[in-house]
């Protein structure tokens, strides 16, 4: 199985945000769609970096409250680790197990595709050994 088949179960809706943007604006992106990181994107959809609700509690630990009025840009992973529809989910799991990381956003021709979390990876791969399970107690019950 590859990441095109997780894209196609939950879609390819991608929360983006501005470089310039305050870290106050990203915070609230985040509650309202209940999610645990934003792809930065510049220009023509490219992606420039990845904020996750860690950077912003660094920047808090840091700064204070004053991290709020901050720029994305200065609390962002600018080297993104990302993937293509054609990867893996094994091959997935393991590099953001690896490298720990929750959140890998999906490029297709150099943009912005989509983005898969742990969860999604995790949520993939037990509803396919769930399947297996099932077949293979499907098989035994009709030898």
């Amino acid at each position: 199985m590859t990441v095109r088949a997780i894209l196609t179960l939950k879609g390819r809706d991608c929360v983006t945000i501005a470089p310039d943007a305050t870290l106050a604006e990203a915070a609230n992106l985040l509650f309202e769609h209940r999610i645990g990181a934003l792809v930065i994107t510049g220009p023509e959809h490219r992606v420039v970096g990845i904020l996750s609700e860690r950077d912003i509690v660094h920047q808090l630990s840091i700064l204070g409250g004053g991290a709020l009025t901050q720029p994305v840009a200065s609390a962002m992973t600018r080297e993104v680790v990302t993937c293509t529809e054609d990867e893996t989910i094994p091959d997935l799991m393991q590099r953001m197990t690896t490298h720990r990381f929750r959140h890998v956003p999906v490029l297709d021709r150099g943009r912005l595709a989509g983005i898969v979390s742990i969860g999604d990876v995790v949520k993939h791969r037990v509803a396919e050994l769930e399947r297996e399970h099932d077949a293979l107690k499907e098989y035994i019950a009709t030898a």
